[in-house]
């Protein structure tokens, strides 16, 4: 037989030999002095996770229908694209949305100056980031987020469409994650719309001829994004697919009742 060794349940694990701390959790938490690293350790950071998805889910479960609005952090007030963001906000805010942004400068500010100048409800959901970027004078209900899996959730989730503008690399993933949980039937009737021809015309090209054309793509994939300059044909995207949503749930419903009542 082998030599029995030290053993200690942690939890739902059981440690032996050297993985045998030499103190327990408890006497780790109450003593008074030591090092902080524990803090910093994968189950505290789960931890942490679940409270910032709590403190979203709370915060944002009693918004009105929602649309999240993305584009570059560096655009400037008075450009064409800051303009067309700020008319967006107000004209999606008038419809009845409020829209929610990542809470920062640039196109993200004009989303939310336009909806809270328009009499709407402006979110911003910001992330810890390396370096400063607070969250814009336009947002009514902001929370920042350390991760940004937590935050991408918080997006989709209380939106009922996604808007891009003009924008980097967080914007592409944003844009990409969106476009993925649509054709993989993760969410449902969930419109994605493209604002500006020029910018991003290419990669529609790209996407049509480098997927599509060799089979990467189904061809209604394509059908999953609308491109448009026009603020009001990208909310009136919006309120279709919304309307259509809300008629498919009835129609469910009705279903449903109907099989309930039928005899057993």
């Amino acid at each position: 037989m082998p030599n029995k060794r030290r053993e200690r349940r942690q939890g739902q694990a059981v440690v032996r030999g050297r993985l045998v701390p030499s103190s327990t959790h408890d006497q780790r938490l109450l003593a008074r002095q030591g090092p902080a690293d524990w803090v910093h350790m994968d189950p505290w950071r789960v931890m942490r996770i679940q409270a910032e998805f709590v403190e979203g889910f709370g915060q944002l479960a009693e918004l009105p229908p929602a649309v999240s609005v993305f584009g570059s952090a560096r655009t400037k007030e008075g450009t064409p694209d800051y303009d067309m963001a700020r008319d967006l906000g107000a004209a999606l805010a008038r419809a009845g949305y409020a829209v929610i942004t990542g809470g920062g400068p640039g196109i993200m500010e004009a989303g939310n100056r336009g909806a809270s100048e328009a009499g709407g409800i402006s979110v911003g959901l910001g992330i810890e980031l390396p370096f400063e970027q607070r969250m814009n004078d336009y947002v009514d209900l902001g929370i920042e987020f350390r991760y940004f899996f937590v935050r991408k959730t918080m997006f989709v989730k209380y939106s009922c469409g996604f808007i891009a503008l003009p924008g980097g690399f967080g914007t592409l993933d944003e844009l990409f994650e969106a476009l993925t949980l649509v054709q993989t039937r993760k969410v449902t009737s969930f419109p994605v719309v493209l604002m500006g021809t020029e910018f991003w015309g290419g990669m529609l090209e790209w996407i049509k001829s480098s997927l599509l054309d060799t089979g990467k793509i189904a061809p209604e994939d394509m059908d999953l994004i609308h491109l448009t300059d026009d603020v009001e044909e990208a909310v009136s995207i919006i309120v279709e697919a919304d309307r259509a949503r809300s008629r498919q749930l009835a129609e469910e419903a009705e279903a449903a009742a109907a099989q309930d009542a039928e005899p057993q």
